[in-house]
């Protein structure tokens, strides 16, 4: 994103919003419809290479595979690099942010206990894009939800609407920030599958950095792609399926 990371919405700007502009700003930047949307979408490992300076399409489809059979309780590898890529404190109270968090699940009928990464699922039909008011909340066309913070007027509604708990507001002012990864206080922010790192090839960060391979990211509109192949082979499942979002984020061994 080459958005000014240093930008942070002034109270005024936010009060003329609030009071009245939400509904002609909401016409003018459509979810779905921001600068972002123009981004390069290149190829990240094990996926076929897209020409550079190539625009976010919908032949690509960004998601994750998480082995949870693969995932300590004790490991919180993908967390800390997250942390350290965009930024964040590290902190677990209600007002830090928190882009991944690790969960562990127990099923009490057989008794089986497993540990995974949650985050932003990146669902094909985003109930934080259906409820933001300006088009801050916004899916490119690659399927990675995005939120711009200087559409954002801090309404929060984003967050009530996730099932996932995945996004957090910044309350307090920021310092030292990641010039790749721009925040802003009085935002809503969450995962963006290291968006920055993707459009330049790379992986994001907390696949990188898993030590047992656990996180698996790639095209799943590619059948070809690893992903894509390990979603063939083993069961997997979404998180709240039954809610018919048609996450990015897939899960197996839970």
């Amino acid at each position: 994103m080459s958005q000014d990371h240093n930008q942070t919405p002034s109270p005024g700007r936010r009060a003329l919003i609030a009071g009245g502009a939400a509904a002609a700003l909401g016409v003018l930047l459509a979810p779905g419809i921001r600068l972002i949307e123009v981004g390069q979408a290149n190829a990240a490992e094990g996926v076929a290479a897209r020409a550079p300076g190539t625009t976010a399409s919908s032949a690509v489809r960004w998601g994750m595979l998480i082995d949870a059979t693969r995932c300590s309780s004790e490991c919180d590898a993908c967390v800390s690099a997250c942390n350290r890529e965009v930024g964040l404190s590290g902190g677990t109270a209600p007002t830090d942010s928190q882009w991944v968090r690790k969960i562990d699940l127990k099923d009490l009928r057989t008794g089986k206990q497993a540990s995974a990464p949650m985050m932003c699922q990146h669902c094909a039909n985003p109930p934080c894009v259906d409820v933001c008011p300006t088009g801050a909340s916004f899916k490119r066309a690659d399927g990675i939800v995005l939120v711009d913070r200087h559409a954002c007027i801090g309404c929060r509604y984003c967050m009530m609407a996730c099932p996932y708990k995945a996004r957090s507001f910044v309350h307090e002012p920021l310092a030292e920030q990641t010039p790749e990864v721009p925040r802003g206080k009085g935002c809503v922010e969450g995962c963006t599958l290291c968006v920055h790192r993707v459009d330049a090839g790379r992986l994001p960060a907390c696949v990188e950095a898993c030590p047992t391979g656990a996180i698996v990211f790639g095209d799943l509109n590619d059948p070809d792609s690893l992903i894509s192949q390990r979603i063939r082979s083993i069961p997997t499942t979404q998180v709240r399926a039954d809610l018919g979002l048609d996450t990015g984020i897939r899960y197996h061994g839970i």
